[in-house]
């Protein structure tokens, strides 16, 4: 007699800015996923003017290319879920997934991965294939093309895993202390120069939560 298949494991639900977050930094994501500890500066404050103008939920229309924006996606094989700033849909059956950021691009940074992340979701949700994406950087105003490639793809599936055992295993990753948290609005809650000096964090906390001298009230 065959022994019964079990179930398909129920995936932890990722959303779609957490695999930027933890590419950007795996400790900024717990941070965030773990302590709800996001701060804002004065970069994080442009990219949510930025959004509050893509974010509105709509559609337009003009010779060729239909626009939608604010647009739910998700992917249920991966588990992941999120809101696509921009999909362009052109009158050749093509779909672009155009994420807007207020900084400078980098080529191959978080953006990248997180917008590869949404053209898959759109693949299944609009049953296409997509091969190409685009960032918008505010900061230069110009489209960058991404292509959406074997390697991108595979970026995606080891980051959402990689933020699912944050989630699951509910510890916070280890500090970055390194050139990322200057621009790090998260920094001071962050603390990665003390923590990632662990003779120094662990005097700091002796001397924290050391016991208080006993005292010999018979004197």
């Amino acid at each position: 007699m065959s022994t019964p298949e079990a179930p398909p494991r129920e995936l932890t639900p990722v959303m779609l800015s957490a695999l930027e977050h933890y590419d950007y930094c795996p400790r900024q994501a717990g941070l965030i996923l773990l302590e709800d500890g996001y701060a804002d500066d004065a970069a994080t404050v442009r990219g949510t003017l930025l959004h509050h103008r893509v974010h509105e939920p709509g559609e337009d229309n003009r010779p060729g290319v239909r626009t939608l924006r604010a647009l739910p996606v998700w992917h249920h094989g991966l588990g992941l879920s999120g809101v696509c700033d921009v999909v362009e849909i052109h009158a050749d059956g093509t779909v672009l997934p155009v994420e807007h950021k207020s900084g400078s691009y980098k080529p191959g940074g978080p953006a990248d991965l997180q917008v590869a992340a949404q053209a898959m979701c759109l693949e299944e949700r609009l049953r296409t294939t997509i091969t190409s994406a685009v960032i918008y950087s505010s900061a230069d105003r110009r489209r960058h093309i991404i292509t959406v490639d074997g390697d991108l793809r595979a970026r995606v599936r080891e980051t959402a895993e990689h933020v699912r055992a944050v989630i699951e295993q509910t510890a916070l990753p280890a500090p970055a202390a390194d050139q990322r948290c200057r621009r790090c609005s998260m920094n001071i809650t962050c603390m990665p120069k003390v923590l990632a000096n662990h003779k120094k964090f662990a005097t700091l906390r002796g001397a924290l939560f050391s016991p208080a001298p006993e005292t010999d009230w018979d004197d």
